[in-house]
């Protein structure tokens, strides 16, 4: 069988989007179906429910699969994450879904243990690294503390190529659909490295309000983590991948998609259009 055959094969049946309602994978999901290429949402209120912790979902969620969008939460770093995406990708292969597209971690140790199981399946497997999401000031975490006017967090001075979900979200469609982007690794970034000070003046243009940034230590972080019943080890991996080893950029939108990411100024002012930092 020709590799051209195998992709039009692979396109003509469905693809899994494990977590197809996050920032990523809805967006993956929303441009698949735009193509007219069924879609399945792997998610646990999904119609077919897909747990990563529980391997008996699996089966069902992969059924007449033949690619999958793979993302895991809360984090390839933290324990057991690769323990289960090998089984998961063992699982995929076996049932005839070969196209395998891992969203990873920029600079995660923990993440690269994950994506050697990926690849240990005998998939033909894309793997795109990503960091800091210019989507979490508006859909995730940091949405209610812009709203609040204070970005109160662990970062320092740290700077970040903040990186916008929609360029992700381009970039796995195309190895999800596109047979030269096997076997390839793609590090993403923004086209501007930014402190979180940076940002903080970036989101006050963009609403009209003055948003601040204020550096607090990791113990007080870990606690506002718990208060609002999100994993406390958040608060390690800001100190782990904040700490200089993301501070360079890279060119993986372009390798990919032959264009330039988006700019987090552009994302902030159609982000306050939108109306979702509005109080």
């Amino acid at each position: 069988m020709t590799q051209t055959t195998q992709n039009a094969r692979t396109e003509t049946k469905t693809t899994l989007v494990i977590g197809g309602t996050g920032k990523t994978g809805r967006r993956v999901a929303e441009r698949l179906a735009a193509r007219g290429l069924p879609v399945r949402i792997g998610s646990r209120n999904a119609d077919v429910p897909f747990v990563w912790e529980d391997p008996a979902t699996w089966e069902g969620a992969l059924e007449g699969v033949g690619a999958v969008y793979v993302t895991y939460y809360p984090d390839l770093a933290f324990p057991g994450a690769a323990e289960a995406v090998g089984a998961f990708a063992k699982a995929a292969v076996a049932g005839g879904a070969r196209r395998l597209v891992l969203l990873s971690g920029r600079g995660e140790e923990g993440a690269r243990i994950s994506e050697d199981k990926l690849k240990e399946s005998g998939a033909d497997w894309t793997v795109v690294r990503a960091s800091w999401f210019n989507q979490n000031f508006s859909e995730s975490f940091f949405l209610e503390p812009v709203l609040a006017g204070e970005l109160a967090l662990p970062t320092g001075d740290s700077v970040e190529a903040f990186l916008d979900a929609d360029d992700i979200a381009d970039v796995a469609v195309a190895a999800l659909t596109d047979p030269k982007h096997i076997g390839k690794t793609y590090e993403l970034s923004g086209p501007r490295l930014l402190s979180y000070g940076d940002v903080a003046d970036e989101l006050s243009k963009a609403t009209g309000r003055t948003i601040a940034y204020i550096p607090v230590t990791k113990d007080a972080y870990r606690a506002v983590l718990a208060e609002n019943g999100l994993p406390v080890e958040f608060a390690d991996l800001f100190g782990m991948v904040l700490d200089g080893r993301n501070a360079h950029l890279v060119h993986g939108v372009e390798e990919a998609l032959g264009r330039k990411p988006r700019d987090f100024s552009e994302f902030a002012r159609d982000a306050a259009a939108s109306g979702v930092w509005n109080v």
